[in-house]
């Protein structure tokens, strides 16, 4: 058997576009086969008509060289084929056997028999060196975790064919390096793995061979080993993508945001935030380094607005905003690009233009005397959509759940960008873009310092932090440990920094 899954010629269609559009995908037993495409470019269709969420216009597809018609999701399962969705399918009230065992309870005399589905996937977890708690609630345990979940929910159901979708979004780089190695260990038991993904360094860790698709079509299909991430990247977007940030040296005015012993507390009530100080001046992009957990979103609500401050002082531009009212705030002068898009960023069954205008709606020309002008909101989406290329099927009047996660975030930044605040607040902003995508955000960034305004941007990614930043803050149990000049950072340095070893770095002036 040369093939254990063979998609040959598959079209899917939705209203005003062909998502697929005669894609052909062949996975040897045994590999992991990456699926490669900027945001919106049919990567998850394709597997979705795989997994039998969607039915295909035409093509046909082959399980361990049988054609086969996945009519659902069941069928799919059936057939050994198994995927973990983007955003987790999970109930976040229920404990990890209760999750997984969900569909297809154990029953003994009409009843459930958690404890025998607990020491199955207590083996399960072992087998794979999965180690997740049984009796662990889900909304208890890490986003890594609930990942872990996830594929235990494949594995109970005894697939041997794996869908991951975009697996690293949300994780720590720790936990991509364990997933990583779960994906390995998978392999070695006789899985096959196919990983949808636009992080070009993942691919050159964990694939064997790699099919790149891009808007629609079949491009590729590749050796992971001998093809160069440029040369990846160049498939992906069909252009030469620079993978340097280029800027000139910031020029600092006046200080813009002064945090002054900030505490804020978690959502369980303990302090995350603990005495924090930070300033950040005109014509810079401070980033702010760490490890997830350390009181990063905190902050970053504290000062947007969406979490309540215990004590200390927050100031944009001399006044004190710390319990300024939301709206106030972003007529002050804040721009805000949440790191949970779905919860913060968007109202996911408004129309794409509808959400392009979340911050301005209430204001002329989109409204007048509490009517909405539809023709100005419509004009003004187009032009958000055009000059960043947030790409959906029926452009402006897409219900905005039907886009693709990245062009989500695409149209959040584009939303945020437009206004030109004073300080621009970003909080993880190319979290599930392609390169492409992350390429011309940086740009925007950078134009935005250049204008005079203020960005502080938070991520998890050390080196696109390095990168854009021209100072970086350490943030480390709710503290910021030191701050310095991102041109003379290294990644050791930073890396102790964010472990709590080197406290008390002094302040890198520009």
């Amino acid at each position: 058997m040369e093939y254990v899954i063979e998609m040959l010629n598959i079209r899917k269609e939705f209203p005003g576009i062909v998502a697929n559009d005669n894609i052909t995908l062949q996975v040897k037993p045994g590999e992991i086969h990456a699926l490669l495409g900027e945001n919106g470019a049919g990567k998850s269709t394709l597997m979705s008509v795989l997994f039998g969420l969607y039915q295909p216009e035409a093509g046909e597809i082959k399980v361990r060289g049988k054609k086969v018609n996945i009519a659902n999701p069941n069928v799919a399962n059936g057939l050994g084929i198994g995927m973990v969705h983007q955003h987790f399918k999970l109930v976040h009230n229920f404990t990890v056997t209760e999750n997984i065992i969900l569909g297809q309870e154990p029953t003994e005399r009409g009843r459930i028999n958690i404890q025998k589905a607990a020491n199955e996937i207590k083996e399960l977890s072992k087998k794979y060196g999965l180690d997740v708690e049984p009796h662990a609630v889900i909304q208890d345990i890490t986003v890594g975790m609930q990942q872990r979940v996830e594929i235990l929910k494949m594995l109970y159901r005894n697939a041997d064919i794996l869908i991951f979708d975009e697996p690293t979004a949300a994780l720590t780089p720790q936990e991509i390096t364990e997933l990583i190695e779960i994906m390995r260990r998978l392999v070695n038991e006789g899985k096959s793995i196919i990983v949808i993904t636009h992080k070009l360094k993942e691919i050159k860790e964990a694939a064997d061979r790699c099919t790149i698709i891009r808007r629609g079509k079949y491009i590729d299909t590749v050796d992971v080993e001998n093809t160069s991430e440029e040369k990846l990247a160049s498939l992906m977007v069909g252009r030469e993508v620079s993978f340097i940030v280029k800027k000139d040296a910031a020029k600092p005015g006046k200080t813009v945001l002064k945090i002054s012993d900030l505490v804020v507390n978690d959502s369980r009530g303990l302090k995350a935030v603990e005495g924090l100080n930070l300033e950040i001046r005109e014509g810079e992009i401070l980033g702010i380094a760490g490890v997830d957990g350390n009181g990063q979103t905190e902050l970053l609500e504290a000062i947007s607005g969406l979490r309540k401050v215990e004590s200390g002082k927050i100031e944009l531009l001399g006044n004190d905003i710390t319990n300024m009212a939301i709206r106030n705030r972003t007529e002050t002068g804040i721009g805000h690009i949440p790191q949970d898009r779905h919860k913060h960023g968007l109202v996911l069954d408004f129309r794409l233009a509808e959400n392009l205008v979340l911050q301005t709606y209430y204001k002329e020309p989109y409204s007048k005397n509490g009517l909405l002008n539809d023709e100005e909101i419509n004009n003004k989406a187009d032009a958000l959509i055009k000059e960043f290329d947030v790409r959906s099927g029926q452009g402006k009047d897409t219900v905005t759940r039907a886009m693709s996660g990245g062009n989500q975030q695409k149209a959040i930044i584009a939303r945020e960008v437009d206004r030109s605040p004073k300080l621009l607040v970003a909080g993880q902003p190319t979290r599930g873009l392609d390169v492409g995508a992350i390429e011309f955000i940086h740009k925007k960034l950078i134009e935005e310092r250049d204008k005079g305004r203020a960005v502080l941007m938070v991520s998890l990614e050390l080196d696109e932090v390095m990168n854009v930043s021209d100072r970086i803050a350490v943030i480390f149990e709710g503290r910021i440990v030191g701050v310095v000049k991102a041109s003379s950072a290294t990644e050791s340095e930073l890396g102790l920094m964010m472990a709590g070893a080197a406290q008390d770095k002094g302040e890198g002036d520009i």
